[in-house]
């Protein structure tokens, strides 16, 4: 079976239906907790996954592994090991090909988004399924991508966030948005820190539980797509 490193930066921020559903595609999942887990190199893996974090990509003062996990990152642009990045992924892959992060960016997002699939993704071998359709997913975040990398390519976007999906290099894709988080997770955010936000955690669980049957449509066949383009370059 195809290897797949799944890097854990918080525990909050877990793999989630991704496990499952890699396995259902052929791919084992190798989850590992950062910093502990984070291996010196790529060498053995097919592909890897980087999930959220809740901090900036470049916080080496708080979270010291992170140059680490950027030097991977790194190493899988040069070598071409598809790389599948979320949330804080997707801010790690920005920022080590050249784009720009900004903290508290003004393009916060909490709960089930819908966004629109562009058509330069037409072709593209994850999100190019989508183009004709509105995404459903989960959001939570409120630093974000403001500069993309030379050379990528905008794949999704929306109202309340330009960057929602890139494609960087032949086989690298950033995602602001979760889906290996099922519309539940929301109920188990932090319910006293989105009150000070002047949201509702009931409200949010209540209107993603809406879309919840496209949403994990959606994000299935977008990891499947994944685990395919991975088989495919193998």
């Amino acid at each position: 079976m195809m290897q797949v490193l799944v890097v854990q930066n918080s525990t909050s921020s877990g793999p989630g239906r991704l496990g499952g559903w890699l396995t259902e595609a052929g791919a084992t999942a190798d989850v590992v907790r950062a910093p502990e887990g984070l291996p010196d190199s790529l060498d053995g893996y097919d592909g890897v996954v980087l999930l959220g974090g809740g901090y900036l990509p470049d916080d080496d003062a708080e979270h010291p592994w992170l140059p680490r996990e950027r030097s991977l990152t790194a190493e899988a642009l040069d070598r071409d090991v598809p790389l599948l990045g979320i949330c804080l992924g997707e801010q790690l892959l920005a920022q080590v090909a050249g784009g720009k992060v900004t903290a508290r960016s003004g393009e916060t997002e909490r709960g089930m988004c819908t966004l629109e699939v562009l058509p330069a993704a037409a072709g593209d071998p994850v999100l190019g399924q989508f183009v004709a359709e509105p995404l459903w997913m989960v959001e939570n975040h409120e630093d974000s991508v403001t500069t993309l990398p030379p050379d990528a390519t905008l794949l999704v976007t929306s109202s309340g966030c330009r960057v929602q999906a890139f494609r960087v290099g032949r086989a690298a894709w950033g995602l602001q948005f979760h889906p290996e988080a099922s519309p539940d997770a929301i109920l188990r955010w932090d319910e006293a820190a989105l009150a000070d936000q002047g949201l509702d955690r009931a409200v949010l669980a209540a209107a993603a539980k809406e879309h919840a049957e496209e949403n994990e449509a959606q994000s299935r066949s977008l990891v499947r797509r994944w685990a395919q383009f991975l088989r495919n370059v193998r």
